[in-house]
């Protein structure tokens, strides 16, 4: 069904459903699925390509440091926004099953497509460009959390603790699946807070443009990253419910 305000399709989110599993398993379902922010007449999009998991029993977890209130929406219902700032820009996370569990939207790559339109993507090079000012190459726009953020214009006070709205900021399955996922130890997880634990999941097809790609000159098969498609990521993600509990 259109959208009158837009004149293009609506998008359609996820349902609530989705959320409600093991952040490990969560963490490989939202690979390849379209967040997108409207911003006036615009749906701004990009695909996620990039996540991390973090459970609460984990000390790499924020909430393994216990509640705050800035933290709050990590022990709120799965599906809940949590944001907080990551070297001085925003970062998102929704929570997952159990208490304190949650997922980080680590990067994504702009789409295009009949909801977002080429002055879309024009839209989100101009909120994010590069520091000289020209406009950053779109592989590069959301190559990070804070990137993603900042290409989209979502931030810490206006999303923390919210639920994702239809109107606004939401994620919705395009159809798209990744074929091969890889699945590797979390980035700057300090020594000594479970950085060893293979958290982090990367849609195989856009390694060269998520944070840092897995699949570098130094890094080897089997020491620092392992592959497989994405129905047995989800089953190995699922078999992982056991290592260390929500």
């Amino acid at each position: 069904m259109p959208d009158t305000r837009t004149n293009r399709p609506s998008p359609t989110p996820l349902p609530e459903r989705f959320f409600q599993r093991d952040a490990r398993e969560l963490a490989v379902a939202l690979l390849g699925k379209v967040i997108r922010r409207r911003l006036g007449d615009q749906w701004l999009a990009a695909r996620i390509i990039e996540t991390e998991a973090y459970l609460l029993e984990e000390r790499g977890s924020h909430a393994s440091l216990g509640f705050t209130q800035a933290r709050r929406a990590l022990f709120m219902d799965p599906g809940t926004i949590y944001m907080y700032y990551a070297r001085g820009g925003d970062s998102m996370n929704c929570s997952a099953l159990g208490e304190g569990c949650g997922v980080l939207l680590k990067s994504a790559h702009p789409v295009i497509d009949a909801i977002s339109p080429p002055s879309s993507l024009t839209r989100m090079q101009h909120l994010n460009p590069q520091r000289n000012g020209q406009p950053r190459r779109p592989e590069r726009l959301c190559a990070g959390q804070t990137l993603l953020c900042r290409s989209l214009a979502i931030r810490v006070p206006e999303w923390n603790a919210r639920r994702f709205d239809a109107d606004w900021l939401l994620i919705e399955d395009d159809g798209y699946r990744p074929e091969q996922v890889i699945q590797a130890p979390r980035l700057g997880i300090p020594s000594g807070r479970d950085e060893h634990l293979p958290y982090r999941w990367v849609d195989a097809a856009y390694a060269p443009h998520c944070t840092r790609n897995p699949l570098g000159r130094s890094r080897l098969p089997g020491r620092d990253y392992r592959t497989m498609d994405h129905a047995q990521a989800l089953a190995s993600a699922s078999a992982s419910t056991g290592d260390v509990t929500c």
